[in-house]
């Protein structure tokens, strides 16, 4: 008779952390195309230069507030 932990065995092991970090990952990405799209579209005057110095400053401002190294 079972003792209820029969199929544990056979299930695939999935870290939990693994996925929070994947999930950050993806909503890291997501903020930036959406900033991105925000510069380009409110600050289409801004040139290539200061766009980038902006898209580097608002990359230091996410991983500070989502604490990645």
């Amino acid at each position: 008779m079972s003792d209820g932990n029969y199929n544990r065995n056979l299930l695939p092991y999935r870290n939990y952390q693994s996925g929070v970090r994947a999930g950050r990952a993806q909503a890291k990405q997501l903020a930036l195309q959406a900033f991105m799209a925000w510069l380009d579209a409110e600050r289409s005057a801004l040139s290539a230069d200061e766009k980038e110095r902006t898209l580097i400053a608002f990359k230091q401002h996410l991983d500070a507030a989502l604490n990645i190294p």
